[in-house]
């Protein structure tokens, strides 16, 4: 691959694949690691811990590679607020305010008057 023939945004697409293996094969050698120093120290019937006077991640916790959350939906989230004069509608309280928020405040009313008790 020629680095001068891609474009901008090809090459940071490739920066940040260089750099999401570079963290995971990181992870992987640490993790490696940790587990051969164990093992030795389990062989010379040493703790490992007592070696060196800290608690340490239990090997599961170690294994595993910090991966990005995905982004988007959390999950459901309970309604907060529903409108007085129809009671199917309800809102959250995130994103856009539904038009009967709007024309509710914008009437010189207390959004907290629509709160879900």
């Amino acid at each position: 691959m020629v680095l001068s023939k891609l474009s901008l945004s090809e090459l940071n697409r490739q920066k940040a694949r260089i750099e999401a293996e570079i963290a995971r094969r990181s992870q992987n050698s640490k993790r490696d690691l940790l587990k051969k120093v164990q093992k030795l120290a389990s062989d010379a019937g040493v703790p490992l811990s007592e070696l060196l006077g800290t608690k340490l991640p239990k090997a599961t916790k170690a294994a595993k590679v910090a991966t990005p959350k995905p982004r988007g939906s959390k999950g459901k989230v309970a309604p907060k607020y529903r409108n007085p004069a129809d009671a199917s509608q309800t809102w959250t309280g995130r994103g856009r305010q539904p038009l009967w928020v709007s024309g509710h405040v914008a009437s010189g009313k207390a959004i907290t008057d629509l709160l879900i008790k």
